[in-house]
């Protein structure tokens, strides 16, 4: 799935659990398969860390769901659902899952990024320039940002696969 995957090679990847799960709800009305996406972002390398991030939103079925990533292999991080005055709500995790990334590259070579969310442009251009990490970037193409495709080393676009569906 992935190009110029090397064996030896220390991966980290991380996982923007809301942007893949709105993605394959709205493009497709059903879940994500987070198993094949772990295998094929690994894509039998030395995996570092596995980090799923999650939002907490007191919904049905939502611990069995973490749970199940846990025993996948994914490090679940979790944060709770803002809601705000007024009915606004907001959950994201680009910050931590950038953070992440900066603390952990020092001790990979490949950082692969589940998402589509542009936002995290700035991050993989710092990932590679100034730590010299590959960066690879997982997500579904239609609802990826065109200039994180272009900046990523290789893009894996999940639309060409149903394997990453439920």
């Amino acid at each position: 799935m992935l190009p110029n995957v090397y064996k030896d090679q220390r991966v980290g990847i991380f996982v923007d659990v809301q942007n893949l799960y709105y993605s394959a709800k709205n493009l497709y009305n059903t879940k994500v398969n987070f198993r094949e996406i772990l295998k094929a972002a690994a894509s039998g390398r030395k995996l570092i860390r596995a980090i799923a991030y999650v939002i907490k939103a007191d919904v049905k079925d939502e611990a069995n769901f973490f749970e199940a990533l846990e025993k996948i292999g994914f490090e679940v991080k979790s944060k709770d659902l803002q809601v705000f005055i007024g009915g606004a709500k907001k959950g994201d995790w680009d910050i931590g899952i950038a953070m992440d990334a900066i603390e952990m590259a020092p001790k990979l070579d490949t950082v692969v990024l589940i998402s589509g969310d542009g936002d995290f442009l700035p991050l993989v251009q710092h990932l590679r320039s100034a730590l010299g990490c590959r960066i690879e970037v997982m997500a579904f193409g239609k609802t990826t940002s065109k200039k994180l495709i272009e900046e990523a080393d290789s893009f894996a676009d999940m639309d060409l696969s149903k394997r990453f569906l439920i």
